[in-house]
């Protein structure tokens, strides 16, 4: 469209406000890996890269005080993982005739999907960093991923608890508010485990399921929240993705998203469990989260009949952990046809 563009400073100040607002409600509907890291918003004049910093844990005191001799004591340790922001976009293109022969609002409608496409796009760019996680666990202790051959089990998830709490993670209390203002809210403690929709029948035949709406207060479920196993609380996804015929042959698990009817690799479904704090990430929220630009059709170099405009958007993001023993991941398989 040539170099005479309308950019996200020309276009009225109410527009884009209204446009990055309207974005950012869509964005955060269908988030989830967003609510349960340690986030850390980009300020005004940011850089390319975010720290997070993290206080270390002391020593234990055990040996005893002599009389009268104070101890030496001990210096404060940090530790600080830092983070690259990575920068993402993309455009809907709206030409002058879907304008004027449209009888909805199409600039509304390109600023909607571009608010979910934002929100997808972030969700599968934070899952992956998740999923390359070196905390690994696999179904009933099996050797490997090539090896997986069941769904998940209490067991399972005890074996993960057990390691969890060697290392201190502590289970979340609190999570980041489905809102385009940065806050937090408080939810009932507990490691948050991260799945397919694919999973969904295979947790709910574990032993000790209790179903999300049999909580005791079942309006505190979380987006995606089907209910939970003691300490662990299951919050799904579609945007999880296995690893396609991963795993060992058969006819009872899925390979390649579908039932098999001979035998072929099941598909390995990544399940990432999360104490408090064990990974860090930009939130989408506030007046920097995200960038629109807006440009009706109109007469510019490039596009002399003034043919085409556009809703765009772009952003910077960043999704690291922060302490690997806080977060675990357990390959499983996915049952073909659940009873």
């Amino acid at each position: 469209m040539g170099g005479n563009l309308t950019t996200y400073d020309l276009i009225s100040p109410r527009t884009t406000a209204y446009a990055a607002v309207d974005m950012l409600k869509r964005g955060q509907h269908d988030m989830v890996v967003e609510r349960y890291g340690q986030a850390k918003p980009i300020p005004k004049k940011h850089t390319k890269s975010i720290t997070f910093r993290r206080t270390n844990s002391l020593a234990r005191a055990t040996a005893p005080l002599a009389e009268g001799i104070p101890p030496a004591g001990r210096k404060l340790t940090i530790t600080d993982v830092t983070a690259t922001l990575e920068q993402y976009g993309d455009f809907v293109t709206i030409t002058d005739v879907i304008l004027d022969t449209h009888e909805d609002n199409v600039l509304k409608e390109a600023v909607d999907v571009c608010g979910e496409q934002i929100a997808e796009t972030k969700e599968v760019i934070r899952i992956a960093v998740l999923k390359a996680g070196t905390n690994v666990f696999y179904q009933n202790a099996v050797a490997g991923r090539s090896t997986v051959n069941g769904p998940p089990s209490r067991s399972d998830f005890r074996r993960i608890y057990r390691s969890l709490k060697k290392y201190k993670g502590k289970p979340i209390t609190k999570i980041v508010k489905a809102s385009v203002k940065v806050s937090t809210e408080p939810v009932a403690a507990g490691y948050v485990v991260l799945a397919s929709t694919d999973l969904d029948a295979d947790i709910r035949q574990m032993d000790g399921f209790i179903p999300a709406e049999q909580y005791s207060n079942s309006d505190k479920a979380q987006l995606g929240e089907i209910g939970k196993v003691d300490q662990f609380r299951f919050v799904l996804t579609p945007l999880f993705e296995a690893w396609n015929a991963a795993g060992v042959s058969g006819t009872t698990y899925l390979s390649g998203g579908d039932r098999v009817t001979s035998a072929a690799s099941c598909d390995v479904y990544p399940m990432i469990v999360i104490a408090a704090d064990s990974y860090g990430l930009v939130p989408l929220q506030g007046q920097n989260a995200v960038k629109p630009a807006i440009v009706n059709p109109k007469p510019q170099v490039g596009d002399e009949l003034g043919q085409k405009g556009f809703v765009s958007w772009k952003m910077l993001d960043a999704t690291i952990i922060l302490n690997q023993n806080w977060l675990a991941r357990l390959e499983v398989a996915a049952t073909a046809i659940p009873s």
